[in-house]
């Protein structure tokens, strides 16, 4: 290691000038002070190229002692060894350096990117040193590497996306475009002159010619604002046309102005395919799914014949009652007009007539229901609790009668079982039916609410929202 020097400094002499406020006095001059506590990284180098001094800052910045730094070739702690003689050969020059890039090894070998701004001091045209600013950069070159490993691998998800992605500027000329865009369009737009759209020929839905200009993408630009739900049609250059439906949303800058807009091609020339093969594969599902279900009553029917135990044979008989619920539930699913929905009628009847098979006692049960559909969602919890609640009436009031509703109120679907027995309270049930348990854990699962009414017998009512179907 060299040996450290020291530079000294005087606030006197020709070289101190200071302007005061008038009438406030002159502050006192501590340059020292100011070199060695600013928090700017402050270093000289002589002409040989040696480190002359550096302040606390800058032995900060690389974690360097003093004696460890001070008395070294500044080359020595360049990554760049073309940077720092670049430099020192400009400054040499009497050239003034500026926000000059450069690498700097910190003392545990981490790597310090810097920005140097410096100048030369001569005297009679002889080189005495240099005055280097050093400013830490390693933040903001990390982050701008971030931004543009993000960019680069933002544009390799867009090339390797199924989906056709591409963009325009705000006038709507074609700025970017992926692979798939190309492949679904049969062509390669230009960027900068086609417009609009990367397609060749557009048409509406019904075959109408669609002006480019008058396109979901020109429309989403022109009024600034995403379009959705709507289907087109296009043409290849190799004649050969095809559905799709567009996404096209506007982009904004930081000051809300509009920048451009991004589009996305969904081709749905095979849709209805898909929704043939969705259906066949449904349909498969629901019958493997009703074989299994009869499968399994008709083993819990055998189970029950052969147990000579009395309340095994009751569990077994609620849990049979439970899973033929199910059978006809899914059995209405497997009919069904769609896949989406049910109808309410049908699903009460084909439930109660499932339930009832199972009375020995005489009921007679009367179904007063408004007509619609059902989203498929709700229909087997709404099995499960319609049979325990038609069970529950049978099974506390022998002989009855039980009215079975499913209407529309006040914005929600309202299930009614009413009998004509004794009735009760459902606070003062307790542990008496694990089947209202059920009941209740299951309304909560449709977000609904249970309750039960006194008048003249039971009134049992489960509300719950109506799903979208």
């Amino acid at each position: 290691m060299g040996q450290s020097q020291r530079i000294a400094f005087s606030n006197s002499g020709s070289s101190a000038r200071v302007v005061a406020l008038k009438g406030s006095p002159t502050p006192p001059l501590d340059f020292e002070d100011f070199f060695e506590n600013g928090s700017v990284a402050l270093h000289f180098v002589g002409a040989d190229g040696t480190i002359l001094h550096a302040n606390k800052a800058e032995l900060d910045l690389l974690g360097y002692d003093a004696e460890d730094y001070i008395g070294c070739a500044i080359t020595d702690f360049h990554v760049d060894q073309s940077a720092i003689h670049d430099i020192l050969e400009r400054l040499g020059r009497g050239e003034k350096i500026s926000k000059y890039p450069a690498l700097l090894r910190a003392r545990d070998g981490s790597i310090k990117h810097v920005e140097i701004t410096s100048s030369a001091q001569f005297q009679d045209g002889r080189f005495i040193n240099t005055r280097c600013f050093t400013v830490d950069v390693t933040d903001l070159v990390t982050a701008r590497q971030q931004v543009r490993q993000n960019e680069a691998q933002f544009q390799q998800v867009l090339e390797a996306l199924p989906a056709a992605i591409y963009t325009t500027d705000s006038r709507g000329k074609i700025t970017y475009y992926n692979r798939a865009a190309a492949d679904l369009a049969g062509r390669h737009p230009v960027l900068g002159e086609d417009e609009w759209c990367v397609t060749f020929r557009l048409f509406t839905s019904d075959g109408m010619p669609l002006p480019h200009d008058q396109c979901p993408m020109a429309v989403a630009l022109k009024e600034n604002r995403p379009v959705r739900g709507v289907e087109a049609m296009a043409q290849r250059p190799d004649g050969t046309m095809f559905p799709f439906l567009p996404f096209p949303t506007p982009i904004v800058g930081s000051d809300g102005e509009l920048v451009g807009a991004v589009n996305m091609l969904v081709d749905i020339s095979e849709r209805k395919e898909a929704e043939t093969n969705q259906r066949m594969l449904l349909d498969e599902l629901n019958h493997r799914v009703k074989n299994n279900l009869q499968m399994l009553l008709g083993l819990l029917t055998a189970a029950q014949r052969e147990s000579s135990n009395l309340p095994g044979q009751a569990v077994l008989k609620d849990v049979s009652q439970r899973v033929s619920a199910m059978a006809a539930a899914q059995q209405l699913l497997y009919t069904g007009r769609n896949g989406r929905s049910f109808s309410i009628l049908e699903f009460l009847h084909a439930v109660s007539t499932s339930a009832s098979q199972a009375f020995g006692a005489k009921v007679e049960i009367t179904i007063d229901a408004a007509g619609g559909y059902l989203a498929n969602d709700t229909c087997m919890p709404l099995a499960l609790i319609l049979n325990e609640l038609l069970t529950n009436a049978v099974k506390h009031s022998g002989d009855c009668k039980i009215t079975v509703g499913l209407k529309r109120e006040d914005g929600e679907m309202v299930l009614t079982v009413a009998d004509n027995g004794p009735g009760f309270e459902l606070h003062n049930t307790g542990r008496r039916s694990s089947g209202l348990g059920l009941v209740t854990g299951l309304t909560r699962q449709l977000g609904g609410r249970f309750a039960v009414e006194r008048d003249g017998g039971a009134r049992c009512i489960v509300r719950f929202p109506e799903a979208r179907h």
